[in-house]
């Protein structure tokens, strides 16, 4: 069975939407990842980490559409560009995948997702892609998280988390780490 990772950025009050203020984030205060707070490299530590555990990226559709625009060409996103990718979208047409960012498969429903997280491979890790997440969150599939949180309050933007009546899912502290800029790690495996 493969793991399903969320990595992601995230503000104290849970904000996940608009933390480079590209294109296609048009949040208010986009950005804010990098806007207004000291750069401490080892902040970053968790992204060069997640690479050896990394064997395939998923989506959503807006998501891959902003990450595929690039990440191909991008330097930094080397080490992404031949791994398998999945898209999850009912819209995304055929047509629309990106050539040369390595093998590309479009998952149509949730119960895609959970057939593939029940094959064989490593851990799949979903980058932005909030509505996604949250959905895949509340169905019980999603087995790590791995947020750095910013020390930055927005107040309004897209949030990890549902605010639905569910069963709680409890987590374990797998590892955390503070940084002198406020930013902090927090790796959580999902109880099972």
């Amino acid at each position: 069975m493969r793991n399903l990772v969320y990595t992601g950025f995230m503000s104290l009050d849970g904000v996940v939407d608009s933390p480079g203020g590209g294109p296609g984030e048009e949040h208010r205060s986009g950005g804010w990842v990098f806007k207004d707070l000291d750069f401490v490299p080892e902040a970053w530590s968790l992204k060069g980490e997640e690479l050896t555990d990394t064997t395939a990226l998923m989506f959503g559709r807006r998501s891959y559409e902003a990450f595929a625009a690039v990440w191909p060409g991008s330097t930094d996103h080397a080490d992404y560009k031949e791994l398998p990718k999945y898209v999850v979208s009912t819209t995304l047409a055929d047509d629309a995948i990106v050539d040369g960012w390595g093998p590309t498969t479009i998952l149509r429903s949730t119960e895609d997702v959970a057939a593939l997280k029940e094959g064989e491979g490593g851990a799949i890790f979903i980058h932005g892609s909030a509505e996604l997440a949250r959905r895949l969150s509340d169905a019980g599939m999603i087995d790590q998280y791995n947020l750095l949180v910013f020390p930055v309050l927005l107040g309004a933007g897209k949030s990890l988390f549902g605010r639905a009546d569910r069963d709680k899912h409890m987590l374990t502290l797998r590892e955390s780490e503070s940084y002198s800029n406020g930013i902090l790690k927090l790796v959580y495996d999902v109880k099972r």
